[in-house]
């Protein structure tokens, strides 16, 4: 594979600097098995790992599934480890206020999941403020945005947000995005959780302002799937052609069922006195 690789996933961008598999410094990884999902921890603990990797200083939570796009039978335990990840990255409570932001353009489907997550997720902010005396649940306060895309916009999807969270003033910010991954055995098979916030267009070489707690002020987590992957990475491709990025034909499912999976995580990491059975019923 190529050295000049673009890949959104922290996992990959660490095999792919090693140097004859010695340890990089500043980065931490362990790897665990749960059946057939592997669940790989990896922290970026200083400068010297951040520019190795060229991420961001912190934690990021790999989730590996072969069968994640397909994985209906599985979903449950799925999403509670997704919920668990984020949980641990947060101190959600019944009295929190969370910002869930969609990023991405919802008419290109590979860059679509974002916004798909976003529609299937159980807002309540609106109740806590209008109808907390009628609510049966004890639920924790959910806000959620879908803010587009620059070329639809004119706005920076970073400056929406950072206008939002001000007015806002939410505890904590979970951001979705679609990312590019190195590897085409992640494509779609692969959920990425940070601490470290996140980079939008930074693996199809199109970066934007940061969104993350040095931006907002506050903790953001971001989660995301691989959905392209540079074609340069897989088959040799002419210098005069322009970067091309490809993905898997059957990408419709892959963001229905992959929106789906973050959206059962997130609702339960953020309702957690509620069931999935209930969740799912809410947000089907």
């Amino acid at each position: 594979m190529k050295k000049n690789f673009r890949t959104d996933l922290a996992l990959e961008a660490h095999k792919l600097s090693q140097s004859d598999g010695e340890d990089i410094e500043g980065v931490i990884v362990r790897t665990e098995k749960d059946g057939d999902i592997s669940i790989s921890h990896l922290e970026i603990t200083n400068k010297q790992g951040s520019d190795a990797l060229g991420k961001g200083i912190g934690k990021y939570i790999t989730i590996e599934y072969p069968d994640l796009k397909y994985s209906t039978d599985n979903i449950e335990h799925i999403c509670s480890l997704i919920s668990n990840e984020i949980r641990s990255m947060s101190n959600i409570s019944n009295d929190s206020t969370t910002l869930v932001v969609g990023l991405g353009n919802r008419a290109i489907t590979p860059d679509a999941l974002g916004t798909e997550v976003v529609e299937r997720i159980l807002v309540t902010n609106h109740f806590k403020k209008h109808m907390e005396n009628e609510l049966t649940e004890n639920l924790s306060s959910v806000c959620a945005i879908a803010p587009g895309v620059l070329g639809t916009t004119g706005m920076e999807s970073s400056e929406i947000i950072k206008s939002i969270t001000e007015m806002l003033k939410p505890d904590l910010v979970i951001v979705i995005d679609a990312l590019a991954a190195a590897g085409i055995e992640h494509v779609a098979s692969t959920v990425q959780i940070s601490n470290a916030g996140i980079q939008p267009g930074a693996g199809v070489g199109n970066n934007r302002d940061g969104i993350n707690k040095e931006t907002l002020g506050i903790d953001v987590i971001a989660i995301g799937v691989p959905t392209v992957i540079d074609a340069q990475n897989i088959a040799e491709i002419p210098e005069n052609i322009s970067p091309l990025m490809v993905t898997t034909t059957d990408i419709d499912t892959v963001i229905k069922q992959c929106a789906k999976t973050i959206a059962g995580g997130i609702n339960t990491a953020l309702h957690k006195d509620m069931t999935f059975e209930k969740i799912m019923e809410l947000t089907a």
